[in-house]
């Protein structure tokens, strides 16, 4: 999955801090608005808060970032839930999600980005995906069971995770993805939790049904090009067939 592989690469690539820290703080708040305030009712809010605390995010910019995207205070948040569908270099299918206050602005800048691959219409690729709950989490024990424990959580389908697919997850720990009905996410994210799973993802998003094969070269130019997506600033998710 490429927003995950992109995550891996992200090691070698440093991020200004606070072009990240910016990112996280609208993930709250898109977290917030979509499934409320309570991070014990809403899976999404609670992985984004954990990721907020490693990055040390101070708790008064959570807190008005909680308030802004749930609407508990003056300050509303006023962004577009936007996907954009396309292909990478060598034809590789991509949809980038972003929020944006201002769509032809960000529209504007995708078509630039997209100048070495291909931006298309709204329905265009969406279809080379399933859209699912995805869960990514992590647990102490090397010998967990992780086909039972995603029997148990309710989940559809896992496979293991490694630090070097998400840099989210530590060295030495047990990682796993879920797979779930867009519905039972939380519900996985919650089993998992009080189950000692340390819980670091936990949303919405597109899987790829078919994995074009490329070689290095190939790998590399869409590295780079997914890369120069995710360093916009709207672009808050990317699903690429890509691993």
């Amino acid at each position: 999955m490429g927003r995950q592989w992109l995550h891996a690469k992200r090691a070698i690539v440093n991020l200004k801090k606070g072009q990240t820290v910016g990112k996280l703080v609208k993930e709250i708040s898109v977290a917030a608005k979509l499934g409320g305030p309570d991070p014990a009712a809403n899976a999404r809010l609670f992985a984004a808060l954990e990721k907020a605390r490693k990055a040390s995010v101070t708790r008064d910019v959570i807190e008005r970032a909680i308030k802004k995207g749930a609407g508990l205070g003056d300050e509303k948040m006023a962004l577009e839930h936007v996907l954009f569908e396309g292909y990478a270099p060598h034809k590789v299918p991509v949809i980038v999600e972003a929020y944006t206050d201002n769509h032809q602005r960000t529209a504007a800048e995708m078509r630039f980005l997209f100048k070495r691959g291909v931006l298309g219409v709204t329905g265009s690729n969406k279809f080379l995906f399933d859209h699912v709950g995805i869960v990514e989490a992590h647990h102490a024990d090397p010998a967990s069971d992780l086909e039972a424990a995603a029997i148990e959580a309710g989940a559809n389908d896992f496979e293991p995770l490694g630090h070097h697919q998400n840099d989210d997850i530590p060295e030495g720990r047990t990682g796993a993805r879920f797979t779930t009905d867009r519905a039972a996410v939380h519900a996985v994210s919650t089993w998992l939790a009080q189950h000692d799973w340390s819980v670091v993802t936990s949303e919405l998003g597109y899987i790829a049904k078919v994995i074009p094969e490329l070689d290095e070269a190939a790998r590399a130019e869409v590295g780079e090009f997914l890369q120069e997506l995710d360093d916009h600033d709207d672009v808050q998710r990317i699903w690429a067939a890509v691993k």
